[in-house]
């Protein structure tokens, strides 16, 4: 297998619309570069760039509400939220990451690609907990979804979402995770299919909607 980035296929200058075809073509060349030589992307990755990691993640967009606040917790090289902050200018991007080599190819890559609706933040969701609040989170391949959601739930509003890219696991993982889902008060959960057509196969995302936490709810009570 060739570890040269690979051209992009035809249907990426349709998830790729408009201003971000340069953008998602100039963070190719960043991740196959700075991102392989960074120990970011394996270089065994770099032939799957485009359809494993771009398209793979830009297809997420399509669970994405219009003009909200998200947080994709665990960024690492950006993915998915790099992705999402590039082809939908319509959102504001936070890219939480606790680790300094990784924060800083981030800052790096928000300078070369001019987005302006991206902040980096060097930390972890737990330290972020009761100082901010998110319309929607975003994960992919950060951790196993029951300890995802006690990262994710107390940083969402109540009524907004985690999207959790989980892949094949997807069902067994929302399975395994109802406890949690109980206790951090999530109102729904379910699978959700994304970029038929367009990524093969198509995404599948966990979808939970955040409620009040019970606990939450009890100090609302006791004021």
């Amino acid at each position: 297998m060739s570890d040269e980035l690979p051209e992009p296929p035809d249907i990426a200058r349709d998830v790729f619309a408009g201003e971000s075809w340069e953008r998602a073509n100039a963070f190719a060349g960043l991740l196959a570069g700075p991102g392989v030589v960074r120990g970011l992307l394996g270089p065994r990755e770099v032939p799957r760039i485009w359809d494993r990691h771009l398209l793979n993640c830009a297809v997420v967009a399509e669970a994405v509400p219009p003009d909200v606040r998200l947080v994709d917790i665990g960024s690492g090289a950006g993915l998915p939220g790099l992705v999402l902050a590039i082809v939908r200018p319509d959102i504001t991007v936070t890219l939480l990451e606790p680790l300094l080599r990784r924060t800083v190819f981030l800052e790096e890559c928000v300078e070369a690609l001019k987005l302006d609706n991206v902040e980096v933040l060097r930390g972890r969701a737990e330290e972020l907990a009761g100082k901010r609040e998110f319309d929607v989170a975003s994960a992919r391949a950060v951790a196993p979804l029951d300890r995802l959601l006690t990262w994710a739930m107390p940083l969402l509003r109540e009524g907004g979402e985690l999207i959790a890219m989980k892949g094949e696991r997807a069902a067994g993982e929302l399975a395994e995770a109802e406890a949690q889902l109980q206790a951090s008060g999530a109102r729904t959960a379910e699978l959700v299919t994304v970029g038929r057509g367009k990524v093969e196969p198509p995404a599948t995302l966990v979808r939970v909607v955040a409620g009040r936490a019970p606990e939450r709810a009890r100090r609302r009570r006791r004021r």
